[in-house]
């Protein structure tokens, strides 16, 4: 399932959508938080984009094993291999942050929703929320730079 698609490698594909989208719900909660009178407008597109944004890193991770596994059974190994392991670790990483980014700028936007059933919290809470949200985004965008950097060098290498 996560090998291929239309006759091309769905990690290939899926990794832009990640590049995209994380990035985008990084910015656009820390625009969330520093903006509150923006929060109607912008609080659709973090929703979104928090259940997109993991949504597309997890399916990275799950094709570039597939495509890890398939490659080594094509008899990659050496520096190649150690590469794809790099660029693999990287990911897991940035899946490891953008997942609980997602979940937190759900919160986020639920809390700060002023619906009536949600439950009034104690001051510090949305604050708190907020400073979790923007270190999970800083840290999902350095990820994001590192998985694609790497794994970038693993397939072009010094071609350039």
């Amino acid at each position: 399932m996560f090998l291929k698609v239309l006759g091309l490698p769905v990690h290939v594909l899926v990794v832009h959508a990640v590049v995209l989208f994380v990035p985008l719900l990084a910015l656009l909660s820390a625009a969330y938080v520093a903006l509150p009178r923006f929060r109607s407008r912008l609080d659709w597109a973090v929703g979104a984009l928090a259940v997109i944004a993991p949504l597309t890193a997890w399916v990275a991770v799950q094709s570039g094993e597939r495509l890890t596994d398939h490659q080594v059974a094509r008899g990659f190994q050496g520096e190649i291999l150690d590469k794809i392991y790099e660029h693999s670790r990287y990911g897991d990483l940035l899946f490891r942050y953008t997942l609980p980014l997602g979940v937190g700028a759900l919160l986020l936007v639920a809390l700060t929703s002023g619906h009536p059933r949600v439950p009034r919290l104690p001051n510090w809470a949305v604050p708190a929320l907020s400073v979790v949200v923007i270190a999970l985004g800083v840290a999902s965008l350095v990820y994001v730079y590192l998985t694609g950097h790497s794994g970038a060098d693993a397939v072009w290498g010094n071609t350039f």
